[in-house]
């Protein structure tokens, strides 16, 4: 039986020692694998056979004049460093690749095996022009001698194209000369989630969505359904409905929890900017772009769910890309030549009248029925007055936590106040008034009606009468005409005030806390009737 014997010959550093050894070993017939030579040791790996006698090479060894000591080791220095690179290599989820100075492959860790769908005999030896493609950056490393950082590629396998991200470095000897390279390759969807889990918004789930009335219940067993399918969902109800809510609970009830979920309002953006965060752009596309160019929300989203608000504003213009996205699974950024396959689950909301906008022309007919597949209609609050009681308890719960108080309810005034008024402004509404009395009610156990200051003139258009302004906050009359700036700025006027009485007592802290001098703070006061309070 023949194995492998390895020996480290321990002594004192002088010309011809490496000889001497290397003679013993020749006189015992003994085949030398390969050996390493370093200040005071040599490591020697042999050929050895069930006939050698250790003990007898030892001795034989330590004859030679400046030999100390003769042991075996496990590992040669060589073989130690490379089982070390090699399990950091097969470790790391990166791909790796270097190439030599003629830019053939000589090295390829399993993720990159795994990231090319090639194994290591199938490319190693190869050009790197063959194996990703011809204009692959770590080409220009090789021929400039300076690295590259985090440059898209499309790679090519026989399963398709893939979208990846890499970075290359020179390899140089002791005199600075280029004489390899070496690719590290991120999957572009490990790139994505790497992103999310830091950009990550709130979640919630539908154990976050208080429902007590049956309507609202209903709502969120169809929902829970729905969440389960890959079909696409729109959220139609009036604003503050909480559309987004619902969003995102689907999209944690999903297959696709664990991946992106990207929240987009159509109408918060201008239509070329929004169509730049759809879908991307390459470098030079436009003025102003990055280096580089960007990847778009569509790519970003891919694997997870694009959530986008406000539909019913999208120009016409991005309803047909939309449209191509939905029907074919590709995207091309602007600029672009290449189109990315997406796999995104699209939701999206709105508090428009599609079927109104389809008769005007305003909405396309066929992005309408490729949307409508799953309409979840969000019933507004005051059709669901049961939600109230228990959505305020919720909103109180929350807010004591945040602000570090201890307020306990409202006063049933307050509660039959609620009940009786219609919250244009549905959920959003209903929690910014009880943000609003608790922080005006700060201290107090049990908000009151005073506190919450609940109102309806900015939605519902109420002007109250010079001598009934004591009375303003809560009078819910309906106008029918459009009101003049002039009385919509007085109202606005009236409500800033009565909120900074609420809590500072002399004028010039209201004034202090509203960026007017105390002297137009008295002024506003004695037109509106409110009282005088300190100087």
């Amino acid at each position: 039986m023949t194995d492998c014997l390895r020996l480290v010959v321990e002594g004192r550093d002088r010309v011809g020692m490496t000889m001497d050894v290397s003679k013993v070993l020749y006189e015992n017939h003994l085949n030398i694998i390969s050996m390493e030579v370093y200040s005071g040791l040599i490591y020697v790996k042999l050929l050895w056979g069930s006939s050698y006698i250790w003990d007898e090479l030892a001795q034989a060894l330590k004859k030679v004049s400046g030999v100390d000591r003769v042991s075996q080791t496990e590992f040669l220095p060589s073989e130690k460093r490379e089982q070390q690179i090699k399990a950091v290599l097969d470790s790391i989820s990166e791909g790796i690749i270097a190439i030599d100075r003629n830019g053939c492959v000589t090295l390829i860790n399993p993720a990159a095996e795994r990231i090319l769908e090639y194994p290591v005999a199938a490319v190693l030896g190869k050009p790197i022009q063959d194996v990703l493609s011809p204009d692959v950056p770590v080409l220009h490393t090789l021929a400039t001698g300076r690295g590259r950082d985090n440059e898209e590629i499309m790679i090519k396998t026989y399963r398709g194209r893939h979208h990846h991200i890499i970075t290359s470095r020179p390899i140089e000897n002791e005199r600075g000369e280029v004489t390899g390279a070496v690719a590290v390759l991120k999957d572009m969807s490990q790139v994505r989630d790497l992103v999310y889990s830091i950009t990550r918004p709130s979640m919630v789930t539908f154990a976050d969505i208080t429902a007590e009335s049956q309507v609202m219940k209903n709502v969120v067993d169809l929902a829970k359904m729905v969440a389960k399918s890959q079909s696409t969902v729109i959220l139609r109800g009036e604003s503050g409905t909480g559309k987004e809510l619902f969003a995102k609970a689907i999209h944690m009830a999903s297959p696709r929890r664990h991946k992106p979920f990207v929240p987009v309002n159509c109408a918060a953006l201008p239509d070329s900017l929004l169509e730049s965060e759809l879908f991307g752009y390459e470098e030079g596309a436009f003025t102003g772009a990055h280096k580089g160019g960007k990847q778009g929300l569509f790519e970003f989203a891919h694997r997870g769910t694009l959530f986008l608000d406000e539909i019913g504003e999208l120009s016409p213009h991005l309803q047909v890309k939309f449209l191509r996205v939905l029907q074919d699974g590709q995207v091309r950024r602007i600029g672009g030549k290449e189109e990315f396959s997406v796999d995104v689950r699209i939701i999206t909301a709105t508090n428009r009248n599609l079927e109104d906008m389809l008769q005007k022309g305003n909405f396309r007919e066929d992005l309408y029925y490729r949307l409508n597949v799953i309409p979840l209609f969000l019933p507004p609050l005051r059709e669901r007055k049961e939600d109230i009681s228990v959505l305020v308890e919720s909103f109180i719960g929350n807010m004591n936590s945040r602000l570090g108080l201890s307020i306990r309810g409202v006063s049933r005034e307050a509660m039959k106040t609620m009940m009786d008024y219609p919250w244009p402004g549905n959920v959003r509404e209903l929690a910014n008034v009880i943000e609003r009395g608790m922080t005006l009610g700060a201290g107090t156990d049990i908000l009151n009606l005073p506190q919450l200051l609940i109102t309806s003139r900015e939605t519902h258009g109420f002007r109250p009468s010079a001598g009934d302004v004591s009375h303003a906050e809560d009078s819910w009359k309906l106008s029918a005409v459009p009101r003049p700036l002039a009385d919509q700025i007085a109202d606005t006027e009236v409500r800033a005030l009565r909120q900074a009485l609420a809590v500072h007592k002399s004028s010039r802290l209201v004034g202090k806390a509203l960026g007017v001098s105390h002297t137009t703070v008295l002024k506003k006061l004695r037109k509106y009737g409110l009282g005088k309070p300190e100087s």
